[in-house]
């Protein structure tokens, strides 16, 4: 199953410019949540700010699972 799921990741990301710009914006989302994590002291406005981006991250994520299950019923169908 999760061979599938990369397989279709993979495809959709070279075919679909909306699945490949929110792969984008998630891959930022991560490398700035990443970067707070790896601070020495991480203070109350990191906090705020990694809970929004980890908040924004979900929701991009949310939107490619949409594009995912979308392009999965088109197939079906």
């Amino acid at each position: 199953m999760e061979q599938l799921q990369e397989e279709l990741k993979a495809h959709l990301m070279a075919t679909n410019e909306e699945f490949r710009a929110l792969a984008a914006q998630h891959a930022e989302f991560k490398r700035q949540v990443d970067a707070i994590e790896a601070k020495p002291h991480v203070t109350p406005e990191d906090e705020v700010e990694e809970n929004r981006l980890k908040k924004l991250k979900l929701r991009v994520k949310d939107q490619m699972n949409d594009i995912m299950a979308r392009y999965k019923a088109q197939q079906v169908s």
